[in-house]
């Protein structure tokens, strides 16, 4: 199964795809723990990116669609991916439904974690004051959430149009979102 988390930053993608890998032993595809990995490590690509991440913009789509495309093989011999962070654009999605297509392959379902702004605002917060992740400061937070709203959300409809959509309450407690999130994929 090939599964999508979708919606803002901060909404919880990353806490339910890593219980999902647990769980169901998906390879999780996190577009943004693959590029703070490449700054990280000092390559070349992280050197490109890192600038672009710490002011909170969008890396281009090439530069991410090449490293999905890097990790699809460990995903396919897993039996599945959980692409979280990812398509972020129009391109992105349909240049993914060409990937996947190209393998025999396809997005079986898509969960938007639906969460309210000033909620993220508080958990964002929170976040950076714990981890300290430059791309959560509150400046770059603000860039990637006006992201989001701008450029990720009109993907929706897309998604909608091909009945893959299911959407989630994202303001509950972990074991709550979790809950549904296993409801829809079980469905």
């Amino acid at each position: 199964m090939n599964l999508i988390l979708f919606g803002p930053p901060a909404a919880g993608k990353g806490t339910q795809a890593k219980r999902l890998v647990e769980t169901r032993n998906m390879v999780q595809l996190s577009t943004g723990d693959m590029l703070r990995a490449a700054i990280a490590s000092g390559s070349e690509l992280g050197k490109r990116v890192s600038g672009i991440m710490e002011r909170g913009e969008l890396v281009s789509d090439g530069i991410v669609i090449e490293l999905i495309e890097q990790r699809l093989p460990e995903a396919e011999a897993a039996g599945g991916a959980i692409f979280d962070g990812f398509p972020r654009t129009l391109p992105q999605a349909e240049a993914l439904d060409q990937m996947l297509a190209g393998r025999g392959r396809k997005i079986d379902l898509v969960l938007r974690l639906k969460v309210d702004d000033d909620a993220l605002k508080s958990r964002i917060a929170g976040r950076f004051a714990e981890s300290g992740r430059p791309d959560d400061n509150p400046e770059s937070f603000a860039v990637r959430l006006n992201a989001y709203n701008q450029q990720t959300a009109p993907l929706l409809p897309y998604y909608e149009a091909q009945a893959k959509l299911v959407e989630v309450d994202g303001m509950g407690a972990v074991d709550s979102v979790a809950a549904a999130i296993d409801t829809a994929l079980d469905a």
